[in-house]
């Protein structure tokens, strides 16, 4: 991780560069940086007014015409997804979530690209998510494991995981039933 700002012909640039570890390959395809490692594979295209991006022998390197307020926060904000993009390939995004019922037993599986869940409050019908291609769900007891390459991903199945068992105008204090996320990419949740 390295910061700078070069001066070519007067003209002030703002340069941001990540080092790849070894084993994760890196390709640019027009603006879309796609990254492959132990853990998996995941792409996203990086978008920034002004912003160029290049893959450098084990470095990707993103950089600005200018160097403003604007620009900077750019680049950081830029420069964090590509870390989580390198730490999602190496060690993969975990999420965790907790079952919990105070009425009736919850129980929830995963089937194929399915994840249900049965009797949440009584229910004859199960409440059904479809999984996205980059996730893996399992389900061990009171315990939901979500793991992803892409960060955006595990969140985004997780917080719909959660949201699949909300009651709207429910105390939670006393009606407790659901399934909440206790662990998010390596944090508890308190």
């Amino acid at each position: 991780m390295q910061k700078a700002v070069l001066k070519e012909a007067g003209k002030a640039k703002r340069s941001e560069e990540i080092a790849l570890p070894s084993g994760v390959t890196a390709t640019l395809s027009g603006r879309v940086l796609a990254l492959k490692g132990s853990k998996g594979e995941t792409s996203k295209e990086i978008k920034g007014p002004g912003v160029a991006i290049a893959v450098e022998s084990g470095r990707i390197v993103l950089e600005t015409g200018r160097d403003s307020k604007l620009e900077k926060k750019l680049l950081g904000s830029l420069r964090a997804h590509v870390v989580n993009m390198v730490a999602g390939v190496t060690e993969g995004h975990v999420y965790k979530l907790r079952i919990c019922f105070t009425h009736f037993p919850i129980t929830a599986t995963v089937s194929g690209r399915k994840f249900i869940v049965k009797n949440f409050l009584g229910e004859k019908t199960p409440r059904q998510l479809e999984l996205p291609e980059d996730v893996k769900a399992r389900v061990e007891g009171a315990d939901i494991t979500i793991e992803s390459a892409s960060r955006e991903s595990a969140g985004q199945t997780a917080a719909s995981i959660e949201q699949l068992t909300r009651r709207a105008n429910y105390d939670t204090r006393v009606f407790a039933d659901g399934i909440y996320i206790t662990m998010k990419d390596g944090r508890d949740v308190k």
